[in-house]
């Protein structure tokens, strides 16, 4: 369609401009973090939050990196998020392709149960946790956090993948089994290849949300050598001054990688949502 062709309709002119301003107001706040990161704080003090820095500056990502304690803290978000994300979608796999392809009595029930646990509000969970992970020996410890958020996020990603599986061919999986091919896998080689535009946009999904986590880091983790990038960043506001301009610096820094793993994975982002969006 050409530009003078779509401008034609006065309806489809205003919906352009009013997404352009949307997208714009969107935009706004990391705009201001990115001019906020390179401003000085002193300047900040003198001009407010919202202005042209008269000063620019990128020593406030190396603060953030040497005192800000970032060389530490985003490893430990590593450390917890990929063994919690690779269980979480390998456990979910294998409890949605046995909701999707095997009838057995409690299979509803068990399905129903996985989705009331994502409903559960996760502030009534905050003192039994404590109190399971303290009385296991787990708490202050990475394998606690990887745990709970491996149970937590179970309920979400096998819903999402039990409804992905039953839209596989059932003929495909009966003429695997005619061949010999046993039930672990058909899973492996038939259904996992045949569910990642799901897996990717899944894995996208969990990254973000353990790897953005700051409750559950600041409630299961005491030891500031343990703590990821999101409660490793808190430390850096203290009671009387605040350092600004090292926070945000931090805090974007902190984002590249989620950025960087949509960046990757947003072909199979986008095919996992809009998948039956034109059937």
């Amino acid at each position: 369609m050409s530009t003078a062709k779509f401008f034609s309709s006065p309806w489809r002119t205003l919906g352009f401009f009013l997404l352009v301003l949307i997208t714009l107001i969107w935009l706004l706040p990391f705009l201001t973090a990115l001019l906020t990161s390179v401003r000085t704080n002193d300047d900040i003090l003198t001009q407010g939050f919202i202005a042209i820095p008269k000063e620019w500056t990128l020593q406030n990502f190396v603060t953030a990196w040497n005192r800000g304690g970032l060389h530490k803290y985003l490893p430990n978000s590593f450390i917890i998020t990929i063994p919690a994300l690779f269980a979480t979608l390998l456990l979910s796999s294998l409890s949605a392709y046995a909701l999707a392809r095997f009838k057995f009595p409690g299979n509803r029930l068990l399905f129903f149960l996985y989705v009331g646990g994502t409903m559960l509000p996760f502030q009534v969970l905050l003192l039994p946790v404590f109190r399971l992970t303290d009385a296991l020996g787990l708490y202050d410890t990475h394998l606690g956090l990887i745990l709970f958020h491996t149970a937590f996020q179970l309920g979400f990603c096998t819903f999402l993948l039990r409804n992905y599986m039953r839209t596989v061919p059932g003929e495909i999986l009966e003429a695997a089994r005619i061949d010999g091919c046993g039930e672990f896998r058909i899973w492996a080689q038939i259904m996992m290849p045949l569910t990642l535009p799901a897996l990717a946009a899944l894995a996208t999904l969990e990254f973000t949300w353990i790897f953005n986590d700051y409750l559950w880091a600041i409630v299961l983790l005491r030891t500031d050598a343990l703590k990821p990038v999101t409660a490793g960043l808190a430390t850096l506001q203290g009671q009387y001054v605040t350092d600004w301009t090292v926070i945000v610096a931090g805090a974007l820094i902190a984002t590249v990688p989620t950025v960087l793993l949509f960046i990757f994975l947003q072909r199979y982002f986008i095919e996992g949502l809009t998948l039956g969006a034109t059937k």
